[in-house]
């Protein structure tokens, strides 16, 4: 018997019907009297069977999740940007739940852009606390990529809270870490933790190359991230190196007569210890703010906007005031007050965050701003209207 619906409505159903809704939607129209619907339901069948597969291809790359799952936490780490010729090398750290799927979850350079920054959101939404570390160019320089790699990794695994009791690497042992580790050679293809930590490493140090290629646009930064392609080798040598360029990868590129390395300033250089990092704890208490600030009147508009140059928990709008806020969390009163470790250099970084957001939103520089303190314990919160000023470039 044909259904009610129109095809056009059971086709809308179909584009909006998970894993479950498929099964429900398949057992629905499977036998409709219309071959348009039946076809529907073929597609339906299609679709259900693809994620199906995509399950079973994950489940093998839990192999060593299973394997160590008895040890506690495990986190998986990986790195993007040791070859290219300009740029820092990041490192990703993940610990995802045990069981936790993300489907598509793939080694970062088998995925288009769109839809690792799918995923990238993801991760950091299911984590249960993910990093990514940072090497500036010039460190770079100072103690060779691998050096400077192992830096970042180690940066990266001891910016997590809680730590983790095992360490899935992508082909490398770090040095300098008290925490079993477990090489596997093309990890990021084996493993969902390492998976996860390829993603957030890449897709972390794409956005700063983007960022730099507004500081530097005659090189292409946002379309080779700082690789040596043709395009960016004939910019190198047509405008010499810029601050980002490593040196010690660029001699041979350069002949005798090539532009002198230009000095400038480098806006929000990301160095050795920089880290951009979330906790379950953390997404909590940010929550938590995120619900005072709607029954204080104000609207949520943004949670955890990252960049290079710093980051803002929640961004709200109190009437026509854009409220930039940070969050602060203590355990209990006894062990201080949060609102302490809002120190000069966060209230910096966050200024240049509140830069960053109002250029790519297009927010005139005029619009009022305010920066406020959530300060968490045990008590609740106390929260800080104009905890402090915006803090000009220096």
């Amino acid at each position: 018997m044909a259904s009610e619906k129109t095809i056009s409505q059971i086709r809308g159903e179909l584009k909006r019907a998970d894993e479950e809704g498929l099964v429900s939607f398949i057992d629905t129209y499977l036998q409709d009297e219309r071959e348009g619907v039946r076809r529907l339901a073929a597609q339906a069948c299609r679709k259900l069977k693809k994620i199906q597969a995509e399950r079973a291809r994950l489940e093998k790359m839990r192999l060593y999740e299973n394997r160590y799952e008895g040890y506690g936490l495990i986190c998986g780490v990986d790195e993007a940007g040791r070859g290219p010729l300009a740029g820092p090398v990041a490192a990703g750290a993940v610990i995802l739940p045990k069981g936790c799927t993300i489907l598509h979850l793939n080694d970062s350079k088998k995925l288009s852009p769109s839809v690792r920054e799918e995923l990238y959101l993801e991760i950091m939404d299911k984590a249960i606390c993910a990093a990514v570390g940072f090497s500036s160019p010039r460190r770079i320089d100072e103690i060779n990529i691998l050096q400077a790699d192992y830096e970042a990794m180690r940066k990266a695994v001891g910016s997590l809270s809680p730590q983790p009791s095992v360490l899935l690497n992508d082909a490398v042992k770090i040095p300098g870490v008290g925490i079993l580790q477990v090489p596997i050679i093309k990890g990021d293809a084996k493993s969902v933790s390492i998976a996860a930590a390829s993603i957030l490493a890449k897709v972390s140090r794409d956005h700063i190359m983007m960022e730099y290629d507004k500081q530097f646009p005659q090189y292409g930064f946002a379309e080779h991230k700082g690789y040596g392609t043709a395009a960016h080798i004939e910019a190198l040598r047509k405008y010499g190196p810029c601050p980002i360029h490593r040196r010690s990868f660029i001699g041979k590129f350069l002949s005798p007569d090539a532009p002198s390395p230009q000095e400038m300033p480098v806006t929000g250089e990301t160095g050795a210890g920089s880290v951009i990092s979330t906790s379950k704890v953390g997404k909590e208490k940010e929550g938590e703010a995120a619900a005072y600030l709607e029954k204080q009147g104000m609207q949520a508009i943004e949670r955890n906007f990252r960049c290079d140059k710093g980051e803002i928990d929640i961004v709200a709008r109190d009437g026509g005031t854009l409220v930039f806020v940070e969050v602060k969390y203590r355990s209990s009163a006894a062990a201080g007050d949060p609102a302490e470790a809002v120190d000069a250099k966060k209230r910096y970084r966050v200024s240049r965050a509140c830069d960053i957001y109002k250029k790519i939103h297009g927010i005139p520089e005029n619009c009022p701003c305010r920066f406020d303190t959530a300060a968490i314990t045990g008590e609740g919160i106390r929260y800080i209207k104009n905890a402090f000023l915006y803090v000009p470039v220096r």
